[in-house]
């Protein structure tokens, strides 16, 4: 590890890191979420299930974000189903701004136990992970089935097959009633050595992206989400033997819901008049229900 990150004092929550391995052509990320998560949680009376569920797709939105190199660039990670017990979940990550959302059935997932599976939860669903790139003003989009037991083994899949990229993505979560801590490391696999090149040989068995792959794999979710470890202390542990990993200090998280009574006036002056004065209450008011923080804007256009 190199002096200057050793010295930066990675420790606590909501913090990314960011560490490259260039022997291996492999870079990745470290995260994890306390206090943020939460504050986003508290929004809602999540049961159990739900709660875990979230905390998995704010890691994953914290990792996958991350990857961005603009500063106004977003990520938006959506989880949709036609018939299941969760209809949408939604996670978003913009400059360390992260927020997310689950809209679900309560009395449907009541009958599913505490430690329903994810077909369970979802059914026949799929995911989509969208890229807005602010610096080119373009939109990248994939969408996979949620196949598999995790989202993160459905995010593995949208990197290998919309991006022909290798990844490798572990994940642990801590609920108590001291809070919610979670925690995820993300791996990838960069054959031609740069950033930004088409990838024209991807192979799972190269013996670059296997070492690293069973590297990364042995972490457990107990070091991702234990207070008392840092995170450079996890990538120690894990990759101690290379001869050199560069980690810096990424985004600092926060809670990035970006509802206000300005913005929703901002949005409700594009609509018509007669629009307008249909969204109307009695007392002549607009009310708009921000979802992600479950608060309720009353607007007054006069």
């Amino acid at each position: 590890m190199s002096d200057d990150a050793a010295s930066a004092g990675m420790t606590g929550f909501d913090q990314v890191l960011t560490f490259t391995v260039p022997e291996r052509n492999a870079r990745g990320r470290i995260v994890r979420l306390g206090p943020v998560l939460d504050a986003v949680i508290a929004a809602h009376a999540y049961p159990a299930p739900i709660r875990h569920l979230l905390a998995e797709a704010m890691v994953l939105a914290a990792l996958l974000g991350s990857l961005l190199k603009d500063e106004q660039s977003q990520l938006t990670m959506q989880a949709q189903t036609q018939d299941g017990v969760i209809d949408l979940l939604v996670c978003d990550y913009r400059s360390g701004e992260l927020r997310g959302y689950v809209r679900f059935d309560r009395a449907r997932l009541d009958e599913l136990g505490p430690s329903p599976t994810l077909h369970a939860l979802f059914g026949d669903g799929y995911l989509a992970i969208t890229f807005d790139l602010a610096a080119t003003e373009q939109r990248y989009q994939g969408v996979v089935p949620l196949e598999g037991e995790t989202l993160a083994a459905a995010c593995e899949s949208y990197f290998l097959q919309s991006e022909q990229i290798p990844t490798l993505i572990r994940l642990g979560v801590r609920s108590d009633a001291g809070g919610c801590v979670a925690g995820g490391l993300l791996i990838q696999h960069l054959p031609e050595g740069e950033e930004g090149r088409e990838r024209l040989h991807v192979q799972l068995d190269h013996p670059e992206w296997e070492h690293m792959r069973i590297m990364g794999g042995s972490v457990s979710p107990t070091e991702l989400v234990d207070p008392d470890l840092d995170l450079e202390t996890v990538l120690w542990r894990l990759f101690h033997e290379e001869r050199e990993v560069r980690v810096e200090r990424g985004k600092q998280i926060v809670k990035g819901c970006r509802c206000s009574s300005d913005y929703y006036r901002s949005v409700l002056a594009r609509f018509g008049a007669a629009e307008r004065a249909e969204m109307r209450n009695e007392d002549g008011l607009i009310l708009v229900d921000c979802a992600f923080c479950s608060k309720v804007f009353e607007i007054d256009l006069d």
